[in-house]
């Protein structure tokens, strides 16, 4: 994978850091994404201080002109970028009722709309090479999630939406596919548990009783599927979501 050049969104912190530094140990040089280009930092210091290549891009993946510059950015300093991990992402949970347009636009265009401006800008790159690898990030939430009309809505998007490019582009020697993380512990989650009020170790430990792994999820777990679906040997693998979770989902 070494001559393979990877952008990760949302990769400032996190499950989106955790991939960016599992793929370049896997020998790919990696673009760290994300709307501050200076909380790039600390993930771009950990890769180029294991030997690794990365830069350092600041873009908003739900703006058009942003998302193609942010793509031009990359294959003119690191190469043409031939995989796409979108794993930007925000939360604005509430409940229907309570929930405001805003919300539901804000969480819709940072989901939905960055994963499409930036896999329609990244695929001519994987096209003419006759070869790339599409991951995007879904959730156990696509099932349904009380308070999160509008996360739910577009994690389940995310899964049909990676189908589709799976049909679309397999002739070209790309796939898609899709991550579906359970409780991952994250600096997300940890703002959850502050939202309702409760400690986040109680939190952590109360999801960790009703998952049959009896553990919760670190963002090591999702960087290592991604890791296998950008590798060589997935590429019979196509137009799947994997639900990382600890345990069966329907």
């Amino acid at each position: 994978m070494a001559d393979k050049t990877a952008i990760v969104t949302g990769s400032a912190r996190g499950i989106g850091a955790a991939i960016a530094k599992r793929l370049a140990s896997d020998g790919l040089a990696v673009a760290v994404l994300d709307l501050d280009e200076a909380a790039c930092a600390d993930t771009v210091a950990a890769i180029t201080d294991a030997g690794g290549k990365a830069i350092a891009v600041g873009a908003d993946v739900s703006d058009e002109d942003s998302a193609a510059a942010a793509v031009a950015k990359v294959a003119d300093q690191l190469g043409a970028p031939t995989v796409l991990v979108n794993n930007a992402g925000i939360i604005r949970d509430n409940m229907l009722f309570k929930m405001s347009v805003d919300d539901w636009n804000s969480v819709m265009a940072v989901h939905l709309r960055g994963a499409f401006l930036m896999s329609r800008a990244c695929q001519k790159h994987m096209v003419d090479a006759g070869w790339g690898r599409i991951v995007n990030l879904s959730s156990t939430s696509a099932l349904g999630n009380r308070g999160q009309a509008n996360y739910s809505a577009a994690k389940a998007g995310m899964q049909g939406f990676t189908k589709t490019l799976a049909i679309e582009l397999g002739k070209f020697g790309v796939t898609a596919n899709a991550i579906a993380p359970g409780f991952i512990e994250t600096d997300m989650t940890a703002a959850t548990a502050a939202r309702m009020g409760v400690d986040f170790d109680d939190f952590k430990k109360a999801a960790a009783s009703q998952i049959p792994v009896n553990r919760v999820g670190e963002p090591a777990d999702i960087a290592h599927t991604a890791s296998f679906f950008v590798s060589e040997g997935a590429g019979f693998v196509s137009g799947q979501v994997i639900y990382v979770a600890g345990g069966p989902k329907d």
